[in-house]
């Protein structure tokens, strides 16, 4: 019995610490907009702009989670690729129904499903 009475305490410790860290990584990656996104620059209705230009797939409501009361505006879906830029409320629909709009470096940024 005195042989695991020493290693209770640092190993204990050791659980915590590892808790602590796996939470705080799965609480960085539920947020909207992390890491190369470079964070929240705004909302369009309920998706996240984020500071690269793209979209954000969070499930979450940008509107809802920023405090911003905005009417909800119908988001059109075009045929091409001219007027769906990020932010501007246009998506533009795929040849395989994949709806995206287009970042300012011209890349395509999808929404989920």
């Amino acid at each position: 019995m005195s042989l695991y009475h020493g290693t209770s305490g640092p190993l204990r410790i050791a659980i915590a610490i590892l808790l602590v860290s796996l939470s705080a990584s799965a609480f960085a990656a539920n947020t909207p907009c992390s890491g190369r996104k470079g964070g929240i620059a705004g909302c369009d209705g309920d998706t996240f702009l984020c500071n690269d230009g793209s979209i954000s797939a969070s499930k979450k409501s940008c509107s809802a989670m920023l405090g911003i009361r905005n009417e909800a505006r119908p988001q059109s879906l075009l045929k091409s690729s001219d007027g769906c830029p990020c932010g501007s409320g246009h998506y533009c629909v795929g040849p395989r129904g994949g709806v995206y709009c287009l970042t300012p470096g011209g890349s395509k940024s999808y929404k989920r499903k």
